[in-house]
């Protein structure tokens, strides 16, 4: 029993190597689907993923079943994600590289349909975005775009926008500016009267 335990099966470099290989399929199918893949994961989406964990995993194990060949290839995984996103963090280059660029989707309030039907999203996703920030509809967007996250980030025209907490402070001193004007034409008419 403690042999199973504790003795690997298969050398630890073939551990390594196996787990650091799975790493790197995984992340080019996933950067293969595109960044709209993972911002929004239906159920479908789901179910590949965990059946996805399964059939991988004779491939990342080998024909090993010791808890110590699944630590090493545990912290192998572990290392090579902290790894990439230390790179990640620091390297514009590798962020363009694994993650992507932006891709715009509405300019001027103009859908971009071509982008649309490249990247799989529905002009209903485009128009709950909206939505969900407070717009009124797609005409009021200067821009759109998906980001290499996966998230639909708008910018509304000017005089779609929200009032700001900075536009309100400003129409509030500007009231307060008119309330003291005319606090002073009233003084100076009682003054006359």
């Amino acid at each position: 029993m403690w042999h199973d335990l504790f003795v690997v099966q298969i050398p630890i470099a073939e551990k390594i190597l196996r787990t650091v290989a799975v790493y790197v399929l995984l992340a080019a199918l996933f950067r293969g689907i595109g960044k709209r893949g993972m911002a929004s994961l239906n159920t479908f989406d789901f179910v590949v993923m965990f059946l996805l964990s399964n059939v991988v995993q004779n491939a990342v194990i080998g024909n090993d079943n010791s808890l110590l060949g699944g630590a090493v290839g545990a912290v192998t995984l572990v290392a090579v994600n902290f790894a990439v996103t230390w790179w990640l963090s620091r390297s514009d280059r590798a962020e363009r590289l694994l993650e992507g660029r932006d891709t715009v989707l509405v300019r001027d309030g103009q859908v971009l349909r071509k982008e649309l039907l490249r990247l799989g999203i529905r002009r209903d996703e485009l128009d709950q975005a909206v939505r969900i920030q407070n717009g009124d509809d797609l005409g009021d967007v200067q821009s759109g775009s998906l980001s290499s996250s996966g998230h639909l980030i708008l910018t509304f025209k000017p005089e779609a926008r929200g009032a700001t907490r900075a536009d309100v402070d400003q129409l509030l001193a500007g009231l307060a500016g008119v309330q003291a004007r005319l606090a002073e034409l009233e003084q100076r008419l009682a003054e006359r009267g």
